[in-house]
């Protein structure tokens, strides 16, 4: 196996609602290298969402360690989190959390414009990346002129724009039919094969999983399997 690329050890989190503390996570430890294609499976509510915000830096646990690249990002400062989040991880949604008011190029674009990219390079590398998802024809439609399928194929795009080093895709599938979340597996799976870039997809659907090589079980809260899928 390759270099670790990120690890978490004792990751715990809780949220207090009220007098109830509700907790998400129980003493997580996971390691994942580098180039790696793995799987978070588990049920509504069985913390794979918030695992995968807390490795992204959109969340901070309560407890535990998060390393990425030898680094502890809980020791980075707010600018260095904000750098951290933009160039190094990419984050597909499964509600795919498009601006409206912005067309398909735009929104692929905005995080290479918040990485102060060029205006020409980013909308270069923005058309050719729509274009690798089959959306080469579609760019100047807004989100409410195109499909569910096509939408995720833009956050797809937007969160490849910037090169990163890890894409974290959360439930990707979940709001697509069965055929058209087939052709977002297929092509989540090619992109992460051309360019070795470690791939997370948070999951409930089994047959999602059966694409990773490994395979987390979470069951509330805590990882109760690590499968080797041999032959992926």
């Amino acid at each position: 196996m390759n270099e670790p690329l990120f690890s978490a050890h004792a990751l715990a989190k809780s949220y207090t609602m009220g007098r109830r503390t509700l907790e998400v996570l129980r003493g997580i430890n996971l390691q994942v290298a580098r180039g790696e294609f793995l799987a978070l499976r588990g049920a509504s509510g069985a913390g794979k969402s918030t695992l995968l915000h807390l490795i992204g830096g959109l969340d901070s646990p309560n407890a535990g360690e998060i390393h990425f690249a030898g680094q502890d990002i809980a020791a980075f400062s707010e600018r260095e989190l904000t750098d951290f989040r933009n160039r190094r991880v990419g984050f597909v949604f499964q509600s795919y959390h498009l601006l409206p008011e912005l067309d398909a190029l735009e929104n692929v674009c905005l995080p290479a414009r918040v990485a102060r990219v060029p205006a020409n390079q980013a909308a270069a590398r923005g058309r050719e990346l729509l274009a690798r998802v089959g959306l080469g024809d579609r760019w100047e439609h807004k989100p409410f002129e195109l499909s569910g399928g096509e939408q995720q194929r833009v956050a797809i795009a937007r969160a490849l724009i910037n090169e990163p080093e890890l894409v974290l895709a959360d439930e990707p599938t979940g709001n697509l039919d069965s055929h058209t979340g087939g052709e977002i597996i297929e092509l989540l799976k090619k992109l992460h094969a051309e360019k070795q870039t470690t791939l997370v997809i948070a999951t409930h659907d089994a047959r999602v999983a059966a694409h990773a090589r490994r395979v987390f079980e979470l069951v509330d809260g805590c990882i109760v399997e690590d499968v080797q899928q041999n032959g992926r």
